[in-house]
C-alpha cells in the first residue's frame, strides 16, 4: 500500500463518531502529503535562501476576503481565492526577484504528492496492512463498545473498495466474554455439586431447590449493588463472584437443614405446633451462628481494601464482589429461605419418615465412633491440631510466590527488538521474517505486526521496535510448550531479541515497572559506558538462573549521528543566534508545514524542505545558504561545524538519575524463587562502584509489598475474629 487510502480515512472518521471511542490510532500504509522539495544548489546559484521559498509558498495558498460590494440594489460578497486546486499551480509561484526578473518555484524545486516520513508500519500475516488500535473512553463498556464498532464496520463494508478487507486481530471483549463463560460454567458446576450433596443428605428435591435459590438471588443482589455504586462487571469482580459460589449456599444450608429437621420432629410429635412457629424458632436457633460466621468471612477479606497502587485496583473489586455476594446470601438465608420452607416443607411427603438418609446414617455412625475415641483424649486431639498448624506454617516458605496467577488470554504479545539505529525498512524485513516463523507454529491462527510508532500513538517507540499480536487455536500442547516453540523459532533470527507475554499481562507489567516484562532489574549510575558494562554483567549473572527466559538489556547504545553545531562567535558576527540557525535547519532537513491543501472534506499538509538528494549529502548541507538580518546570505559551513559522529540513542532517567534496565520473564518456576536467586547471583557476581546501585521491580516488587501489607493487616483481622468469637461463645457460656 503506497499511501493510506480513502478507505482508511473513512473507517477512522466513522469509528470516531461512536460514543465511547476515545482514539483510533492507525499504523501502516502512509499519509498523503504535498511537498515542495527545494534544491539548495539552485538556491545558492540564484542567491536565494530556503526562508524566502517557505514564506512565498505559505502566502500563495490562502483565501482572503474583500468585504462587500453593493451594485444594482444587491450586495455581493467578495472572495479573493488563492487556495490550490492542484499541486502544479505552485510551480509558477514567484519566490523572489533578481535583477528585475521573477524567480519561479519550478526553477529551484519541485512539487509533488508524497508519503509523509514514516516512523512506523504494519502488516497482517506477513502482508502489508493498516492496523487500527481503538481505545475506549474511561467508564465505557468494553463489550458494548466492541459490538458498536463491529456494527459500524459492517455498515461500511459495502461502500469500501472491493480489495479492502477488514478483520479483528485482538479484542479485549473476547477475554471478558471468556471470563463470563468461565463464571457461568462455575455457576453451573457449583449448582450441580450443591444439588448432588443436598439430595444425598436430605433425599428431598424441595430442600435442594430452596437452598439453590441463594445462588441466583445473591448474584442479582450483587448486580443491583454494583449498579447503585457504579461498579463495573469486570474480570476481577467476576472472579470474586466465582470464589464466593461455594459459600453462597452455606448460610441457606444451615437454616434449611435445621428447619427441615424441626418440622419433621414436629410432624411426629404428640402435640404438633403451628408450622409458622416451628419455622421461626428453628431459624432463630441458627441465626446467631449465621451472623457471626458471615462476620468472620467478611473480616478475612477486609485487608484487600488497604492495598494501594495497581494491586489495590486489581484486588479491591474482587473483595467487593465477594463480600457483597456473601452478605446477600446472608440476607437471603434469613428472609427468603425461611419463607420458602414454610410454604414448601410442612406438607412434604418426606416428613412422614423419621429416619435420615442412608448417607447421613452412615456418617453419624462413623462420627459416633470418632467421638467415642477423641472425647476421652482431648489433649491428643488438640496436640495433633497444633502440630498440623505448625506443619502447614512450615510449608509456607516452600510455596511459590506470584503477584498474579498465570492466566491464558488466548493470545500473545511478542516484542521483537532489533539494534537501535536499524532503519524502518530493515525492521519491516525482520518483522516479516518473525511473522513467517510464527505462522509455522501449528497453534498460531494469525499475526498482526506493528513496527515503530503510529502517528497518533503516545508510546514513542523507535523504528527498531516491533510488537506482534498472535492469536492461538486450541491445541493438545500446553501453553508453555507452545511458547517454548515460539521462542526457539524466533531465536533463529539473528540480531534481534524477543519478549513474549500477553496483551493484558504486558500492560500490567508496564504499569508496575515501566518495562514490558515480569522482572525489571534497574541499574542506576552516572557514567553511561559503565552502566552498559555492568548491565552486561548483570545479564550474564541472570542467565545462569533456571526459569529465566526472554532475557535482554535495554538498548542504550551508540548510533550514527550528524552533528551540526553553530559557531556562536561566527553567528554573532552576522547578527544571528543559535535559534535562528536551528529553525532554518529544521525546515531544510526535517521540513516545515507552511499551509494545507483541501481535497473535499480531507486536509493534507503542504511541506517545504530540501530534496532527498540534498538531504543525504553533507556537502549540500554545508553549502546551504542561511539568511542574515542584513539580507546577506552565508553558507552553513561558515557559521557551523558539520561532522559525522556517534552518540547514545537514548538516555533513560528515573528519580533524577540515569538508569539502564535488564528485563526477563519467568517460565516453569514461580516468580518469587527466581527473583531470590537472581538477587543472590547478581550480589555475588557483579560488584558495583560507589554511587551505583540496583533495584528490582516488576511483578515481584508489587507482590512483596502486597504480601507485607496483607501480612500486617491479617494480624488485625485475626484479632478482630478472636474478639467476635469470644463475644459469641463467651455469651453462650
Amino acid at each position: 500500500m503506497e499511501m493510506r487510502t480513502l478507505a482508511d480515512w473513512v473507517v477512522r472518521q466513522r469509528l470516531l463518531t461512536i460514543p465511547g471511542v476515545s482514539q483510533v490510532i492507525p499504523i501502516g500504509g502512509g499519509v498523503k502529503q504535498y511537498q515542495v522539495r527545494v534544491n539548495p544548489q539552485r538556491l545558492a546559484a540564484l542567491g536565494l535562501s530556503l526562508k524566502e521559498v517557505e514564506l512565498a509558498v505559505g502566502a500563495s495558498n490562502q483565501n482572503t476576503t474583500g468585504g462587500y460590494l453593493e451594485a444594482q440594489s444587491q450586495e455581493y460578497l467578495i472572495r479573493n481565492l488563492g487556495r490550490l486546486r492542484n499541486p502544479e499551480q505552485l510551480l509558477n509561484t514567484v519566490v523572489a526577484t533578481r535583477n528585475g526578473v521573477p524567480v519561479l518555484l519550478k526553477e529551484v524545486g519541485s512539487v509533488g504528492v508524497y508519503t509523509r516520513v514514516k516512523r512506523g508500519d504494519g502488516s497482517v500475516d506477513g502482508k502489508p496492512a493498516v492496523i487500527m488500535s481503538i481505545q475506549k473512553q474511561p467508564g465505557a463498556s468494553t463489550i458494548d463498545l466492541t459490538r458498536r464498532v463491529e456494527a459500524a464496520l459492517d455498515e461500511l463494508r459495502p461502500s469500501l473498495p472491493k480489495d479492502v478487507r477488514m478483520r479483528p486481530l485482538f479484542k479485549q471483549a473476547s477475554f471478558i466474554e471468556a471470563a463470563i463463560r468461565n463464571v457461568e460454567e462455575a455457576l453451573r458446576d457449583g449448582a450441580i455439586l450443591v444439588l448432588i450433596v443436598l439430595f444425598l443428605f436430605l433425599l428431598n428435591f424441595r430442600t435442594t431447590a430452596i437452598t439453590l435459590t441463594a445462588i441466583p438471588l445473591s448474584f442479582v443482589t450483587a448486580a443491583v449493588v454494583f449498579h447503585i455504586f457504579n461498579i463495573s462487571i469486570n474480570t476481577m469482580t467476576l472472579g470474586g463472584l466465582a470464589i464466593a459460589i461455594g459459600e453462597l449456599v452455606d448460610d441457606a444450608i444451615v437454616n434449611v437443614e435445621n428447619v427441615f429437621r424441626r418440622l419433621r420432629e414436629n410432624r411426629h410429635a404428640a402435640a404438633p405446633r403451628p408450622a409458622l412457629e416451628v419455622v421461626y424458632k428453628a431459624s432463630s436457633e441458627v441465626r446467631n451462628s449465621i451472623v457471626y460466621a458471615t462476620i468472620l468471612v467478611v473480616l478475612v477479606f477486609l485487608p484487600l481494601f488497604a492495598l494501594s497502587g495497581i494491586e489495590g485496583r486489581l484486588f479491591a473489586p474482587l473483595g467487593v464482589a465477594y463480600i457483597v455476594s456473601i452478605l446477600a446470601s446472608f440476607v437471603v438465608s434469613l428472609t427468603i429461605s425461611p419463607a420458602l420452607c414454610l410454604y414448601l416443607l410442612p406438607n412434604a411427603r418426606v416428613m412422614a419418615e423419621e429416619k435420615d438418609s442412608f448417607v447421613v446414617r452412615h456418617l453419624k455412625r462413623w462420627d459416633t465412633r470418632l467421638l467415642q475415641f477423641t472425647l476421652p483424649h482431648p489433649e491428643l486431639v488438640i496436640g495433633g491440631a497444633v502440630v498440623l498448624v505448625l506443619a502447614a506454617g512450615a510449608l509456607v516458605p516452600l510455596m511459590g510466590r506470584e503477584f498474579l496467577p498465570p492466566f491464558n488470554e488466548g493470545t500473545a504479545t511478542i516484542n521483537v527488538i532489533a539494534a537501535p539505529g536499524t532503519s524502518l525498512s530493515e525492521s519491516n524485513r525482520l518483522g516479516t521474517i518473525a511473522e513467517q516463523q510464527l505462522l509455522r507454529v501449528p497453534e498460531v491462527i494469525s499475526t498482526g505486526r506493528r513496527t515503530g510508532r503510529a502517528e497518533l500513538d503516545e508510546h514513542a517507540e523507535g523504528v527498531h521496535y516491533t510488537e506482534i499480536d498472535v492469536d492461538f487455536r486450541h491445541s493438545k500442547r500446553s501453553r508453555e510448550v507452545v511458547l517454548g516453540d515460539i521462542r526457539k523459532r524466533l531465536g533463529e533470527i539473528p540480531g534481534v531479541f524477543s519478549n513474549i507475554g500477553q496483551p493484558i499481562s504486558h500492560r500490567l507489567d508496564h504499569l508496575l515497572s515501566g518495562v514490558r516484562a515480569q522482572i525489571a532489574v534497574k541499574l542506576f549510575g552516572n557514567d553511561l559506558d559503565l552502566l552498559r558494562a555492568k548491565a552486561a554483567e548483570i545479564q550474564a549473572a541472570m542467565g545462569t538462573v533456571p526459569g529465566v527466559v526472554d532475557l535482554q538489556t535495554e538498548k542504550q547504545v551508540l548510533v550514527p549521528q550528524v552533528r551540526i553545531e553553530g559557531d556562536r562567535v561566527a553567528l554573532a558576527r552576522y547578527g544571528l543566534n543559535v535559534g535562528d540557525l536551528n529553525e532554518a535547519l529544521e525546515t531544510a532537513l526535517d521540513g516545515r508545514v507552511v499551509s494545507q491543501v483541501l481535497e473535499g472534506q480531507r486536509t493534507f499538509d503542504l511541506l517545504v524542505r530540501f530534496d532527498d538528494a540534498s538531504r543525504g549529502s553533507l556537502e549540500a548541507i554545508r553549502n546551504a545558504l542561511i539568511d542574515t538580518p542584513s539580507g546577506a546570505k552565508v553558507p552553513l559551513s561558515a557559521i557551523a561545524t558539520i561532522e559525522e559522529s556517534r552518540g547514545p540513542n537514548v538516555i533513560q532517567h528515573e528519580n533524577v538519575q540515569r538508569r539502564i534496565v535488564v528485563s526477563a520473564n519467568v517460565s516453569g518456576r514461580d516468580l518469587g524463587r527466581v527473583v531470590e536467586e537472581i538477587q543472590k547471583q547478581v550480589g555475588a557476581q557483579v560488584p558495583l562502584p560507589t554511587g551505583y546501585f540496583v533495584t528490582y521491580g516488576g511483578q515481584f516488587e508489587s507482590q512483596q509489598s502486597a504480601t507485607r501489607l496483607i501480612g500486617i493487616l491479617s494480624l488485625f483481622s485475626l484479632a478482630a475474629m478472636f474478639l467476635v468469637l469470644f463475644a459469641h461463645f463467651g455469651r453462650c457460656q
